[in-house]
């Protein structure tokens, strides 16, 4: 960071610390809010971000309002979108608020997601996370939630690596070994476990408060009965997972919500301009003051982000997550940089601080740096192009080279080795999809007929699902189509890596066999459980922690990882 840029932020804490109208927000609890923090990484790291800026901002925006009516001063909130198919939201007693893809995807509106979030505040607020009559407490639980993480990364960091990818705030990709390999079991523990601890007084309690902040902060308190009426019309079979596991008694609490809002009045909205501001500041003064790791860090300024996104300090927020990630790729060799997602990084916070502040400062650095890696970029496809004729060349090379130079001459070569080199790694899903692609981009018969060639070659041993599936809808060719639906028929009751099981039911959810498959990810996450139990009986806690770890990642919904929770509580 720049001294002027830092400088600018300095000013901005300076001012919102005088905001006399504003509530004051402190972190009351350091050790709390830490714990709940790296919970909510750990979350993000096992199902992942859900890139949506304009919902993610659309919740901010009404979060930020029910919150600053509620007068909350323990903690700074900030609000998660995770891309996670079951519709659910959940609070950490931090202040950290979370909504799923799956909830967002029922379409609700604003008044809806003011009762949802409404209601997940209310936890906060009412601090129901530190009331929990149970031996497993939350505080306890979020310690074990971590704790498994580390065990797991330990034990695992002279072993193959299981396969998966950890999130980064800056959108790259690593090994499942770079964070800790328990964020699976971790992340499942956090989201579903923790969930489950609140009674059903806890949950009127949250109902009430949920809905009283709605109108007072501008909203229709009906949005919370609108909001339960549209998941029993939307999700009549889904009351073995989701909201419905998390959250039961649905008829009583529609009726108590009907009752309530006879008596609420919807205020006059107030800005919560100030409000964010100072939460932003909140956040970075606490990263002033206290030493916290690198990768929360990240996520905590990406929060102060998200709480307000405009002016000095979120700029320079952009601009240091930018410059990092710059840093990163063009410490790669040349032929290694993918500088076209650093591009679409800067494309995509340039475009945002455009629609937000158009006159800002950011926008002409942005536009000079991405004509400079533009220019960079050009400058090495002579010597890509030259590479690849040689013939000599690794698999990332390829990949890096349709990213930077998809439209180049070479492309649909590129795409057709590239999928050959799939194929020999076993990569049978990536191989399938870029000789698909191959054939449907192709404006030239040899390179189609190349394409066909090579998913002729690979069907017949072909053994991942979501391969298969795609290669059954190829009504182009009859015979491969007919070939890889009888392949995936026999396959489906009796495949045994669960990983290829859960990607086919999370790539296809409308699939033709996703029961069976489904069914029988069951049966192998039950076998699992069997020798998680097993292990754990001689002391082997290492193999229980492994087998704990594939049953939350692949078959999170499974009755196995339902009586993996259910011990978890009693034992905690």
């Amino acid at each position: 960071m720049t001294r002027p840029l830092a400088l600018s932020i300095t000013a901005v804490l300076l001012l919102v610390s005088s905001a006399g109208s504003v509530p004051a927000q402190t972190i009351a609890n350091p050790d709390l809010f830490v714990k709940s923090a790296k919970a909510a990484q750990q979350a993000l790291g096992f199902y992942g971000r859900y890139d949506n800026p304009e919902e993610l901002e659309r919740m901010a925006a009404i979060g930020y309002r029910l919150a600053q009516e509620s007068k909350f001063q323990d903690f700074p909130f900030t609000f998660y979108l995770i891309d996670m198919p079951e519709p659910n939201a959940f609070a950490l007693p931090g202040g950290q608020i979370f909504i799923t893809k799956g909830m967002l995807d029922l379409g609700l509106n604003d008044d809806m997601m003011a009762g949802l979030l409404g209601h997940e505040i209310g936890h906060v607020v009412l601090r129901h996370g530190t009331r929990i009559q149970r031996r497993a407490t939350l505080l306890n639980v979020l310690s074990q939630a971590l704790l498994v993480g580390v065990m797991i990364s330990a034990s695992q960091s002279n072993d193959t690596p299981v396969p998966g990818t950890v999130y980064d705030p800056y959108g790259r990709s690593g090994s499942s070994g770079d964070l800790v390999q328990g964020t699976a079991a971790a992340g499942a523990v956090i989201t579903e476990l923790l969930m489950r601890s609140y009674s059903r007084g806890f949950e009127d309690e949250s109902d009430e408060e949920g809905q009283r902040l709605a109108a007072t902060a501008g909203f229709d308190p009906d949005g919370t009965r609108q909001l339960m009426d549209k998941m029993r019309t939307h999700l009549p079979q889904s009351r073995e997972y989701g909201y419905w596991r998390t959250h039961p008694f649905f008829e009583d609490r529609v009726q108590a919500a009907t009752a309530r809002e006879k008596g609420l009045k919807i205020q006059s909205a107030e800005s919560a301009e100030a409000y964010r501001t100072r939460t932003q500041a909140t956040l970075l003064s606490f990263l002033g003051h206290e030493k916290v790791d690198p990768e929360l860090a990240k996520v905590l300024k990406e929060e102060a982000l998200v709480a307000w996104p405009k002016g000095p300090a979120a700029d320079g927020i952009r601009l240091e997550q930018l410059h990092e990630q710059k840093e990163l790729e063009l410490a790669k060799k040349p032929l290694s940089r993918d500088l076209t997602a650093l591009l679409e990084q800067y494309k995509k916070h340039y475009d945002q601080v455009s629609a937000l502040t158009p006159e800002s400062a950011l926008l002409p650095t942005l536009a000079e740096e991405m004509q400079e890696i533009g220019k960079v970029r050009q400058g090495v496809y002579p010597q890509a192009a030259e590479v690849f004729s040689g013939g000599v060349y690794q698999v990332d090379f390829l990949e890096t080279f349709l990213s930077n130079y998809p439209d180049a001459p070479e492309a649909a070569e590129v795409a057709l080795a590239l999928a050959t080199a799939y194929s020999r790694l076993g990569r049978q899903s990536d191989a399938v999809a870029h000789y698909l692609e191959v054939w449907e981009r192709a404006t030239d018969s040899e390179t189609r007929e190349k394409a066909q060639a090579g998913l002729r070659r690979l069907a017949p041993g072909l053994e991942q699902l979501a391969a298969l599936e795609q290669l059954s809808t190829m009504s182009e060719d009859p015979d491969l189509q007919s070939l890889a639906a009888e392949r995936l028929r026999r396959l489906a009751p009796e495949y045994e890596d669960m990983a290829d099981g859960a990607d086919y039911l999370r790539r296809f959810p409308q699939g033709e066999h996703f029961e069976t498959v489904n069914d029988r990810l069951n049966q192998l996450a039950d076998k699992l459980y069997g020798e998680l139990i097993l292990y754990q009986s001689v002391g082997d806690h290492v193999k229980g922690l492994e087998r704990i770890q594939k049953i939350l990642t692949y078959a999170p919904q499974s009755p196995a990882a339902e009586r993996l929770r259910d011990r978890i509580v009693l034992e905690g």
